[in-house]
This record gives structure tokens, C-alpha cells and sequence, in this order.
């Protein structure tokens, strides 16, 4: 096995030549010598494994958002398959969920073995919109899982109400929101159960991990049994009535997320800092939809900076642009890949033209570099470029 050596900005020395000291990166995470002394801790200990570090960030992360159960998982995904396994969800049963997500925590809704029915979005909030939630249900619907896309919290009053009076789940999609809050409460306390992820870009980075909060003792207590054996059942060779996921997050992991989550606020701050000059300065680019607040949204944290064409520019005039960013070493991309294009949805059935908003939404979305270490002189230069960029593909003045 060859040594690989990382430059200051954390890239091999092998990689692409983009990747200089002049390369602004999509995202960077927030470290401080408080999280390397977390992980150094772990890494002098006899345990790397889940143990006791992972009930720690486990018991901290439920306190913080005022709920009383919380259970560590390997990704969003995974926690939203292993809720949806915990409430039974499985093959002839349907999910309502958005089309328009940065991550695709929705696929789990398939890996489960259940159908995926995808309601539209509301055009400024970016969040499933209700009224077409409720166009979607049948007798085979059995949950609602709704995204905070982007930072942004959905309805949550009249998604509940909606659930209630048909009996259904509603999970909350929160792998994008942490901080934001809706009628002054935080994100991850509207659902019956709430997924969080912890990968890249998210404000709280542990590298890879997620984590699922919930009130429901019965649904903490079999996700658990689903997610892996607790540690005092590991030497037993006694085979359960549940076949778990193995679906662990390691002690290091938890001492990253947990050293980060004491942080967050810190940590959303200055991210705020890098919004406000993102705000200065996009102010001069003609055209560009304003960032979007609903009523009932008391704070929103955005997950990445999102930058809305107007209508006169296209899909390939966006991929354009985010090219051109590419080319001055300004790591971008669209913001997103509507699920339901996506080729394992085209075998369910779906096709382009079947979710107006999110596809005219999704064509114009450039996700622009969005964390802590960003200077002002660097987004100055990246509303440059693309305004620049804009002008060279031959869009013009952008109209809403």
C-alpha cells in the first residue's frame, strides 16, 4: 500500500491540478483542536467500536432537541429504511415523499420494499407542498416523509394535521436542516420520527453518520433491535427474532459529532457570516431569486448556498455556468437531480413532465461553496465569475 501525502487543503497530491492551494472547495468542515482532541481520546482508548461514546452523543443529541429517544445510524438513508422497517413499511405499502432533495434519503423508501409516490413541491419554499400531499394518498399510503430542503422547514402544522386525520406516519426529513426552526421550535421535533445526517456538507460533519430521534419508546426500542446487537448481547449466539442491519456508528465517529454538536452554535454562526456576504454581493447579479422565508419560519440555517436562475436561463445554460465555475477552480454543482428522472424511478413509472415545479426549480439551482472558511475576498470572486459566466453563455437579464 502506497503513503498518501494531503496538501494543506486536505486533497492527495496525486489528484487533479484543481485541487491547489487557489481551489475553493464546496464545502470544509469546522474543525478545532477541541474535535481532535475528542477523536484522540477514543483513538488512545481500549474501544473504537459502538460503545459507550455513541450512547454519550446519542443521550446529548436527544437533550439538545428536547426529544427523548435518539439513535445513531450510519447515514439518512439508513435511518429512514430502519424507521420505516421499525413501523412495518414494506412491499405493497407506498410513501409519500418530495422529488427535489440534495440527498437522497428517499431511496430507503425502495430499499424497504415499499412503492415511492412522489408529491410536487411548493415553488419558493423548495418543500413538499401539502395540498398535493394530500392529492397522493390512497389506501396503500402508509407514511408521509417530508425534507426541511435545504434548510428550509416544510409545513409542518398542515403536513400533521394531514397525517392525523389519515391515520398516517410522518417522518421528518431533517439531513439538511439542523438549527432551523419552525413557530420557534427546532427542526427534528415535528415528526414521529426525525433523520438527521452527518456527511458532507452538513454543518455537523462526523465524515459519515446520521442519527433518528423519536418520542415512541416501541419504535426507539425496534430500531434499535434492527439497527445491531447491544454490547452485552454480542458474545451471545442466541439467535433473536429480528436479523439487525449491523448498522453501527463507530466510538470515533461519536467523539467527532459529539465534540461537534457542543460547537453547533459556534459553528452556525459563522456560517451565517459566509450567507450574509454571499447576500452583499449577489445583490448585484440581476435576475436572481431572493432567498425565500415562509411565514411560520422563525431561523433557517441554509444547507448550501443556492443560487435561482431565472427563466430565461435553461438546464444546459445552469450546466454551463456551473462549467465555467469549474474552470476558475470553484467547486459548484446543480442543486439537484430530481428524483424521479433518476433511472430507477423511470422503472416505477415516472417520467419527465410529471412534477412541474420541482423539474423547473431543479433546472436552474447552482449550489455554490457554503462553510465557515470562507473569505470575503473568495465570494466576491465566486459571485464574479458566475454573473461573468451568466453574460458569456448569452442568458442576459434573468426575469421571474
Amino acid at each position: 500500500m502506497t503513503d498518501v501525502t494531503l496538501n494543506p487543503i486536505g486533497y492527495a497530491d496525486d489528484l487533479p491540478e484543481e485541487a491547489d492551494a487557489t481551489f475553493i472547495p464546496f464545502s470544509d468542515p469546522d474543525i478545532t483542536t477541541a474535535e481532535l482532541d475528542a477523536v484522540d481520546a477514543v483513538l488512545r482508548s481500549p474501544r473504537l467500536s459502538h460503545g459507550f461514546v455513541v450512547e454519550a452523543f446519542e443521550a446529548a443529541f436527544a437533550e439538545t432537541l428536547g426529544r427523548r429517544y435518539a439513535i445513531t445510524v450510519p447515514s439518512g438513508t439508513i435511518g429512514l429504511l430502519i424507521t420505516l422497517a421499525a413501523y412495518g413499511i414494506g412491499r405493497g405499502h407506498e410513501v409519500i415523499a418530495p422529488p427535489y432533495s440534495f440527498r437522497e434519503t428517499a431511496h430507503a423508501i425502495s430499499l424497504v420494499g415499499a412503492k415511492p409516490v412522489f408529491a410536487d413541491i411548493d415553488y419558493w419554499a423548495g418543500t413538499i407542498a401539502p395540498e398535493k400531499v394530500a392529492a397522493r394518498i390512497t389506501a396503500n399510503t402508509r407514511a408521509i416523509v417530508a425534507a426541511n430542503t435545504n434548510g428550509h422547514p416544510a409545513a409542518w402544522a398542515e403536513l400533521r394535521e394531514l397525517a392525523d386525520k389519515h391515520g398516517l406516519i410522518l417522518v421528518e426529513d431533517s439531513t439538511e436542516a439542523i438549527g432551523s426552526k419552525y413557530k420557534n421550535a427546532p427542526v427534528g421535533t415535528f415528526g414521529d420520527a426525525s433523520i438527521f445526517d452527518f456527511s458532507q456538507p452538513s454543518p455537523l460533519t462526523c465524515g459519515e453518520g446520521g442519527m433518528v430521534v423519536t418520542d415512541n419508546i416501541d419504535l426507539a426500542m425496534s430500531m434499535r433491535r434492527l439497527r445491531s446487537r447491544r454490547l452485552n448481547e454480542r458474545s451471545s449466539v442466541v439467535v433473536t427474532a429480528t436479523a439487525p442491519y449491523q448498522a453501527d456508528m463507530s466510538d470515533i465517529t461519536a467523539a467527532l459529532g459529539l465534540a461537534q454538536l457542543k460547537r453547533l452554535d459556534e459553528i452556525l454562526e459563522r456560517r451565517k457570516l459566509a450567507e450574509h456576504l454571499y447576500c452583499k454581493y449577489i445583490q448585484s447579479f440581476e435576475g436572481i431569486k431572493d432567498p425565500y422565508l415562509a411565514p411560520d419560519v422563525t431561523e433557517i440555517h441554509w444547507f448550501l448556498y443556492v443560487v435561482h436562475l431565472g427563466t430565461r436561463f435553461s438546464k444546459s445554460s445552469r450546466d454551463a455556468i456551473v462549467e465555467d465555475l469549474h474552470v476558475e477552480q470553484i467547486e459548484a454543482a446543480a442543486y439537484c437531480n430530481p428524483l424521479h428522472l433518476q433511472r430507477h424511478y423511470f422503472d416505477a413509472g415516472y417520467r419527465k413532465g410529471d412534477f412541474f415545479v420541482t423539474e423547473k426549480v431543479a433546472d436552474r439551482a447552482v449550489a455554490l461553496p457554503f462553510h465557515a472558511h470562507l473569505s470575503m475576498d473568495q465570494i466576491e470572486f465566486i459571485v464574479s465569475t458566475m454573473k461573468d459566466a451568466s453574460i458569456n453563455i448569452g442568458a442576459g437579464s434573468a426575469i421571474y
